[in-house]
């Protein structure tokens, strides 16, 4: 089953002459659904900021890592994907549903060209469920509410927020809304994160200048978290093993993968 809940004003909400993040990120990880003005700042930030790329493939690395995980070693059935961003190869439903056929996957987003490919995004497996809602990261009763035609939120589900924190600006409100989100799924669910940091440790002195280029010529503003901050958002959660590391070295295939300036984390709910 395959579902895409859609407003009929796509067209008037995209906007091509301003890089967005979801096209410059397809951009970075080798994409085609992105437009001149993304390149031109894609580029611009790769020079300021020259692992980014590096980054971007960790994180979607990352995504790949963890679903395997829930699904084949924690019997996760059910994916809250929030943020997704563009369609590209090893998606969450695939990845689920290839380990798990009857696996039920929503993916939230509220960029308009993200919308425009949600139906190719959607072709999963006839046991399982994909859906696609358009809702914004900031309206976590929406996002809960239009999930609950697809989720079954007595059963475990897991929560993916990969690099979608960062453009909520305010740490209260981006606090409030993993709190608010994580409550109405029920013990055993997982929140899965990935968050920029300027941390040194990490190596990420060069975000400092490149967020700053970003949110000068693209949208929307972005911000990066220290350790600290990101770790807020795991609390009153059990956080899984390697803990809170670059995402990266989450369970890395190889011991020689690269250090990067993004966190990331599996944590369950008690």
């Amino acid at each position: 089953m395959s579902r895409v809940q859609q407003p009929s004003d796509v067209s008037s909400k995209l906007n091509t002459g301003v890089a967005h993040n979801a096209r410059v990120w397809n951009y970075w990880i080798g994409g085609k659904d992105h437009y001149e003005v993304d390149q031109h700042v894609g580029d611009q930030v790769a020079r300021v900021f020259p692992v980014i790329r590096e980054v971007a493939r960790a994180d979607r690395e990352f995504l790949g890592r963890a679903v395997r995980f829930l699904t084949a070693d924690c019997g996760v059935r059910q994916f809250l994907d929030i943020g997704t961003g563009l369609p590209t190869l090893d998606n969450t439903h695939e990845i689920a549903q290839q380990a798990a056929p009857e696996s039920r996957i929503v993916y939230v987003d509220n960029d308009p060209i993200v919308l425009v490919h949600a139906r190719s995004l959607l072709i999963g497996t006839s046991q399982g469920a994909t859906d696609y809602i358009d809702a914004d990261v900031h309206e976590p009763d929406s996002i809960i509410e239009g999930a609950a035609a697809t989720l079954d939120y007595d059963r475990p589900v897991a929560v993916m927020m990969l690099g979608i924190l960062n453009f909520v600006l305010d740490t209260g409100e981006a606090q409030d809304i993993v709190r608010r989100i994580m409550a109405s799924v029920p013990s055993g669910s997982c929140l899965v994160l990935t968050h920029p940091t300027t941390d040194s440790d990490l190596g990420g002195e060069g975000n400092v200048e490149a967020m700053k280029f970003w949110n000068e010529n693209a949208t929307p503003p972005i911000t990066a978290r220290s350790r600290a901050d990101v770790s807020a958002f795991l609390e009153g959660l059990d956080l899984l093993s390697p803990g809170l590391v670059s995402c990266s070295r989450w369970r890395p295939e190889t011991d020689s993968a690269a250090v990067l300036p993004q966190f990331g984390a599996v944590a369950v709910k008690p």
